[in-house]
Protein backbone atom coordinates (compact mmCIF):
# COMPACT_ATOMS: atom_id res chain seq x y z
CA UNK A 1 0.00 0.00 0.00
CA UNK A 2 1.41 3.50 -1.16
CA UNK A 3 -0.26 6.23 0.84
CA UNK A 4 0.75 9.63 -0.92
CA UNK A 5 0.23 12.38 1.76
CA UNK A 6 -0.19 15.90 -0.35
CA UNK A 7 -0.43 19.74 -0.62
CA UNK A 8 1.31 22.61 -0.95
CA UNK A 9 4.76 24.01 0.72
CA UNK A 10 3.72 24.77 3.90
CA UNK A 11 0.73 22.13 4.69
CA UNK A 12 2.83 19.62 7.44
CA UNK A 13 3.34 16.85 4.96
CA UNK A 14 6.51 15.68 6.09
CA UNK A 15 5.58 16.50 10.20
CA UNK A 16 2.49 14.36 9.06
CA UNK A 17 3.53 11.85 6.66
CA UNK A 18 6.35 11.08 8.79
CA UNK A 19 4.04 10.37 12.42
CA UNK A 20 1.80 8.62 9.84
CA UNK A 21 4.17 6.22 8.30
CA UNK A 22 5.80 5.66 12.14
CA UNK A 23 1.93 4.66 13.22
CA UNK A 24 1.62 2.53 10.08
CA UNK A 25 5.20 0.77 10.75
CA UNK A 26 5.82 1.99 6.93
CA UNK A 27 8.51 3.35 4.99
CA UNK A 28 8.39 7.28 4.88
CA UNK A 29 9.68 8.82 1.51
CA UNK A 30 10.21 12.90 1.77
CA UNK A 31 9.50 13.91 -1.88
CA UNK A 32 12.23 16.86 -1.48
CA UNK A 33 15.02 14.39 -0.96
CA UNK A 34 14.42 13.45 -4.32
CA UNK A 35 15.15 16.80 -6.06
CA UNK A 36 17.75 17.43 -8.35
CA UNK A 37 20.57 20.30 -7.23
CA UNK A 38 18.86 22.31 -9.72
CA UNK A 39 15.24 22.56 -9.07
CA UNK A 40 16.81 23.22 -5.18
CA UNK A 41 18.26 26.14 -6.54
CA UNK A 42 15.83 27.50 -8.83
CA UNK A 43 13.21 27.45 -5.75
CA UNK A 44 15.69 28.78 -3.87
CA UNK A 45 16.07 32.06 -5.90
CA UNK A 46 12.12 32.15 -5.69
CA UNK A 47 11.77 30.82 -9.16
CA UNK A 48 9.02 28.12 -9.23
CA UNK A 49 9.05 24.92 -11.18
CA UNK A 50 7.43 24.20 -14.38
CA UNK A 51 6.59 20.87 -15.54
CA UNK A 52 10.22 20.12 -17.21
CA UNK A 53 11.63 20.35 -13.66
CA UNK A 54 9.32 18.30 -12.43
CA UNK A 55 8.77 15.28 -14.29
CA UNK A 56 12.45 14.00 -13.59
CA UNK A 57 11.86 14.68 -10.06
CA UNK A 58 8.40 12.65 -10.29
CA UNK A 59 10.22 9.93 -12.14
CA UNK A 60 12.83 9.22 -9.19
CA UNK A 61 10.11 9.21 -6.67
CA UNK A 62 8.34 6.88 -9.48
CA UNK A 63 11.07 4.70 -9.45
CA UNK A 64 11.56 4.72 -5.08
CA UNK A 65 7.70 3.43 -4.95
CA UNK A 66 8.38 0.11 -7.36
CA UNK A 67 11.78 -0.52 -5.33
CA UNK A 68 9.21 -0.28 -2.36
CA UNK A 69 6.00 -2.63 -4.16
CA UNK A 70 8.82 -5.01 -5.44
CA UNK A 71 9.77 -5.60 -1.97
CA UNK A 72 6.48 -5.80 -0.49
CA UNK A 73 7.01 -2.65 1.68
CA UNK A 74 4.22 -0.53 2.40
CA UNK A 75 5.17 3.38 1.67
CA UNK A 76 3.81 6.81 2.93
CA UNK A 77 4.81 9.58 0.62
CA UNK A 78 4.97 13.06 1.29
CA UNK A 79 4.71 14.50 -1.74
CA UNK A 80 3.00 17.96 -3.18
CA UNK A 81 2.04 16.35 -6.11
CA UNK A 82 -0.11 19.08 -6.79
CA UNK A 83 -1.93 18.73 -10.46
CA UNK A 84 -4.05 15.69 -11.27
CA UNK A 85 -1.34 13.84 -13.67
CA UNK A 86 1.50 14.32 -11.43
CA UNK A 87 -0.43 11.76 -9.34
CA UNK A 88 -1.06 9.91 -12.09
CA UNK A 89 2.41 9.37 -12.44
CA UNK A 90 3.18 8.94 -9.04
CA UNK A 91 0.07 5.87 -8.64
CA UNK A 92 -0.70 5.01 -12.02
CA UNK A 93 -3.94 2.80 -11.92
CA UNK A 94 -3.40 -0.78 -12.29
CA UNK A 95 0.42 -0.12 -11.67
CA UNK A 96 1.02 1.03 -7.80
CA UNK A 97 -2.02 0.68 -5.70
CA UNK A 98 -2.53 3.95 -3.33
CA UNK A 99 -4.92 6.22 -1.19
CA UNK A 100 -4.49 10.19 -1.53
CA UNK A 101 -4.42 12.40 1.39
CA UNK A 102 -4.69 15.71 0.61
CA UNK A 103 -3.90 18.22 3.55
CA UNK A 104 -5.56 21.29 2.79
CA UNK A 105 -5.61 24.87 4.35
CA UNK A 106 -6.37 28.72 3.67
CA UNK A 107 -3.46 30.65 2.13
CA UNK A 108 -2.68 32.54 5.17
CA UNK A 109 -2.43 29.79 7.72
CA UNK A 110 -0.24 28.01 5.58
CA UNK A 111 2.00 31.63 4.96
CA UNK A 112 2.20 31.68 8.31
CA UNK A 113 3.66 28.62 8.85
CA UNK A 114 5.60 28.97 6.07
CA UNK A 115 7.65 32.47 7.48
CA UNK A 116 7.85 30.44 10.89
CA UNK A 117 9.99 27.92 9.45
CA UNK A 118 13.99 27.80 8.95
CA UNK A 119 16.36 25.56 6.81
CA UNK A 120 13.76 24.96 4.22
CA UNK A 121 14.61 26.33 0.19
CA UNK A 122 10.69 26.99 -0.55
CA UNK A 123 10.42 30.69 0.32
CA UNK A 124 6.91 31.77 1.09
CA UNK A 125 6.98 34.22 -2.18
CA UNK A 126 6.45 30.63 -3.84
CA UNK A 127 2.91 30.09 -2.17
CA UNK A 128 0.96 32.09 -5.02
CA UNK A 129 2.50 29.91 -7.56
CA UNK A 130 2.00 26.65 -5.64
CA UNK A 131 -1.63 27.47 -4.72
CA UNK A 132 -2.47 28.58 -8.39
CA UNK A 133 -0.52 25.24 -9.79
CA UNK A 134 -3.14 23.14 -7.17
CA UNK A 135 -5.11 21.24 -8.91
CA UNK A 136 -7.46 19.76 -5.55
CA UNK A 137 -7.84 15.81 -6.07
CA UNK A 138 -11.12 14.17 -6.17
CA UNK A 139 -10.35 11.23 -4.90
CA UNK A 140 -8.23 12.11 -1.81
CA UNK A 141 -9.40 12.00 1.93
CA UNK A 142 -9.65 15.73 2.62
CA UNK A 143 -8.29 16.91 5.78
CA UNK A 144 -8.18 20.43 7.26
CA UNK A 145 -4.78 22.13 8.06
CA UNK A 146 -6.26 24.19 10.98
CA UNK A 147 -6.05 21.73 13.73
CA UNK A 148 -2.95 19.91 14.78
CA UNK A 149 -0.53 17.58 13.61
CA UNK A 150 -1.94 15.07 16.35
CA UNK A 151 -5.30 15.64 15.27
CA UNK A 152 -4.52 15.08 11.33
CA UNK A 153 -2.98 11.92 12.31
CA UNK A 154 -5.85 10.61 14.32
CA UNK A 155 -8.17 11.81 11.55
CA UNK A 156 -6.27 9.85 8.92
CA UNK A 157 -5.79 6.78 10.70
CA UNK A 158 -9.77 6.96 11.38
CA UNK A 159 -10.80 7.01 7.65
CA UNK A 160 -8.20 4.49 6.31
CA UNK A 161 -9.13 1.10 5.71
CA UNK A 162 -7.71 -1.48 8.93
Amino acid sequence: MIILVMGVSGSGKSTVGAALAKALGAEFLEADTFHSPQNIAKMSAGIPLDDSDRWPWLDAIGAALDRSVLENRSVVLACSALKQSYRERLLPPGRRDGKVIFLQGGADLIADRMNGRSGHYMPPTLLPSQLATLEPPKDAIVIDIAQGPEAILKEILATLPR
